[in-house]
């Protein structure tokens, strides 16, 4: 054994216990740290020779690299739909790296078990009774309820798409696609252009499910409903759309990638009124669950079809079964067991753990629009729906991207910016478990500096 190696392993323990004292430096030091650190990257060094051991490395990436890690785990960090870690989350993560488990399917581990498990729980929180699988994030768990869905297509005209191919182009319809779903499109082979942008209702994101219904008159399609867009965290009428099923052919792919968490309150959870009824949902949960990245879940109601597209078979590994191994639903064969941070999470905070986080997010987000709204330097561009906040600069919207990169520089919090309805923006995601009327009032401070 290479001689550092085999001094590693003898000190283990020690070198466990070290390793577990910085990372409670770190995080004890979060409310400090900067939300966003602008030029922090280290400078190129070679690959060593012959390395030093944990403690070198330990000690070289304290120096070159962690200065300059963000606080993205903390309570002001409201960039793109960003949760933090949660204590029973950070243990099962931990725990998942030192047991080391192949998550693909049930042979010599429990570990497919407890995912199933996982996902079950999951789906009590949202009301979904479906079988479900992880996977890395929203994007690939759009990928997969579309691929199930682009085999659907093909079944209504006699071809398995998995086996034989495309024979005719499909047709996506949606108000306001996520980008990740033009992203699962391209791979897949349907082809970014394939998305019809149906028309919104007015001064909204949301789907006007009469025009919906003038292009499903078509002929079969995949329509993509959004439950909570990015911007404006607006809410498909998922009820009405999937009433929509008594009169057309469409495969129903509900995109819940953060909004599915407001299942967990009851003053919220009527948004996502019949999407029980899709045939295939994205929720993530590196966004509201506040599990390490990478993690989320795909639902689907048609796992025959599942199967169909993503099975692994060999002589080694074997045939689905009546109970298809995790390798047989999902892009990857070789499966981190992402599930056991959720379960630890699940198990230690529980439905009313996850409902406070839920309400409070979005009590911070009403906050923080109400102060907005009342000062004259911010316009506000939409009702605060949920737990972003969507605004501009009331008198140059132009000045937008400088005025968020003075903020990244302060270190106090970090915005992202968007576009919406053409208007330069700002974007306020609350997500993080750790986030407080606190923060809202360090968040306004800095932004008003």
């Amino acid at each position: 054994m290479f001689a550092k190696l085999a001094e590693d392993l003898a000190e283990l323990p020690a070198l466990l216990a070290e390793t577990q004292a910085y990372a409670a430096r770190i995080l004890a030091g979060l409310d400090h740290r900067p939300a966003a650190v602008v030029d922090g990257a280290a400078g190129h060094a070679p690959l060593p020779e012959s390395g030093d051991g944990l403690r070198a490395a330990m000690a070289a990436f304290a120096d070159r690299w962690e200065p300059g890690f963000s606080g993205s785990a903390g309570p002001r960090y409201l960039g793109f739909v960003t949760g933090g870690t949660t204590p029973a989350a950070l243990a099962g993560d931990w725990l998942t790296a030192a047991l080391d488990q192949n998550a693909h399917g049930a042979v010599g581990s429990s570990a497919a078990a407890l995912e199933r498990e996982a996902v079950s729980w999951l789906g009590a929180l949202f009301g979904l009774d479906m079988p479900g699988a992880f996977v890395t994030g929203a994007t690939m768990s759009n990928l997969v309820g579309l691929a199930i869905g682009r085999e659907w297509l093909g079944s209504l005209r006699g071809v398995s798409v998995s086996a034989e191919g495309l024979s005719e182009p499909v047709r996506v319809l949606s108000g306001t696609a996520h980008s990740s779903t033009g992203k699962s499109l391209s791979v897949l082979g349907i082809g970014r252009d394939r998305l019809v942008s149906v028309p919104t209702l007015p001064d909204r994101e949301a789907v006007d499910v009469e025009a919906l219904e003038r292009e499903l008159a078509a002929g079969p399609a995949i329509v993509v409903a959004n439950a909570g867009t990015v911007n404006t965290v607006d809410f498909d009428d998922i009820r009405a759309i999937a009433a929509l099923k008594s009169r057309h052919q469409f495969w129903l792919h509900v995109d819940a990638a953060f909004g599915g968490f407001a299942a967990a309150t009851p003053t919220f959870a009527s948004l996502l009124d019949g999407w029980s009824e899709a045939d295939s949902v994205c929720v993530d949960l590196h966004k509201w669950l506040n599990v390490p990245y990478d993690s989320a879940v795909q639902f689907t109601r048609r796992q025959d079809l599942q199967v169909r597209v993503f099975e692994n078979v060999s002589p080694y590994l074997g045939a689905p079964g009546a109970v298809p191994d995790f390798m047989h639903l999902t892009p990857e064969t070789s499966r981190r067991l992402r599930a056991l941070p959720a379960w630890f999470a699940l198990a230690a905070y529980g439905r009313d753990g996850y409902r406070e986080i839920v309400e409070r997010n979005i009590a911070c987000a009403q906050e923080m629009g109400a102060r907005l709204e009342s000062s004259p330097r911010w316009k506000l561009l939409a009702p605060v729906r949920l737990n972003v906040v969507c605004f501009t600069l009331a008198d140059d919207p132009s000045r937008v991207g400088a005025v968020l990169d003075e903020l990244a520089r302060t270190g106090e919090a970090f915005l992202t910016p968007t576009v919406y309805r053409g208007v330069p923006a700002i974007r306020a995601a609350f997500s993080n478990w750790r986030t407080t009327s606190a923060d809202v009032d360090r968040i306004c401070a800095a932004l008003d500096r």
